[in-house]
């Protein structure tokens, strides 16, 4: 077989990153141009442009990697054997114990360097 592995060309990157940050600057600025507004418009102002800039982001070198880390790794959390409640409890319970001991430990370890400094200090 002959498969052909395409690769993906971006072009332009440096100006679709520019147009992202003009973007988002003028839906900032727009909120505060237009304040007398309800905010109701302009949250869906703000939500519609920031969409146009992720859409254009994406399109970018860049963006695309994030997209597809994201596809990835949504992939591996679905391969992810997580523990039962009765393993993830047990597990706390272990957890909860080996703290509460090691504290006690290091409470008697504590008082007693306190103790030898205290009579050794006078």
């Amino acid at each position: 077989m002959n498969a052909k592995v395409e690769a993906k060309t971006f072009r332009l990157d440096g100006l679709k990153w520019l147009l992202v940050v003009l973007l988002v600057g003028a839906a900032v600025a727009g909120n505060s141009y237009y304040a007398e507004f309800p905010l109701l418009y302009r949250v869906l102002a703000i939500v519609a442009i920031c969409l146009v800039a992720l859409v254009v982001a994406i399109n970018t070198a860049k963006g695309n990697a994030f997209w597809t880390l994201l596809r990835e790794a949504q992939a591996e959390v679905r391969r992810v054997v997580w523990p039962s409640r009765q393993e993830a409890t047990q597990t706390t319970a272990i957890v909860v114990v080996f703290v509460l001991i090691m504290a006690l430990i290091l409470w008697a370890l504590d008082s007693a360097l306190g103790w030898a400094a205290s009579k050794v200090i006078g």
